[in-house]
């Protein structure tokens, strides 16, 4: 399975968010590039607890835990228009600066993988419930190939 704990797939990655430009734009969903760059790297600091997220509600969590599985067996995208935890989105968008917030998100992402599995919450998905460090890996790589996959990259 990809997962970020993979330095070769870290160095792959740093190449597509590379490739990036302010002017990309959807091949689906509602995020500009730039909401896309925070959105992901605020899914790296829930990954490593800097984020604290609320469990979704009943029966979502019941669905959660019936899919999860599914998420988890092999390298498959994630669909698109997946749902989010509402804590990775901002309300806030005029201040973002593209420049910013891609070297944010390379920085996210590079914290994680060097912190390793001993570096991930232990807090649970807002979703899936709990995850396995690894399954913390291969699902911030799922979520970030989502996003970049959105925009091209």
């Amino acid at each position: 399975m990809k997962n970020l704990f993979d330095p070769a797939l870290v160095d792959d990655t740093q190449t597509r968010i590379l490739l990036l430009t302010a002017e990309n734009q959807p091949s689906w969903g509602t995020l500009n590039v730039s909401q896309a760059l925070v959105h992901c790297a605020l899914g790296f600091e829930m990954a490593t607890g800097a984020l604290k997220t609320k469990r979704a509600p009943f029966p979502a969590t019941l669905f959660g835990r019936v899919i999860k599985p599914f998420i988890f067996r092999d390298n498959k995208p994630m669909r698109r228009n997946s749902p989010s935890a509402p804590e990775l989105f901002t309300g806030n968008t005029a201040g973002y600066h593209f420049i910013n917030e891609r070297s944010r998100l390379l920085e996210e992402m590079h914290r994680f993988a060097a912190r390793g599995p001993a570096g991930c919450t232990h807090q649970p998905h807002p979703f899936f419930g709990p995850l396995t460090p690894e399954e913390w890996a291969i699902l911030m790589y799922k979520h970030i190939d989502h996003h970049l996959r959105q925009f091209g990259a």
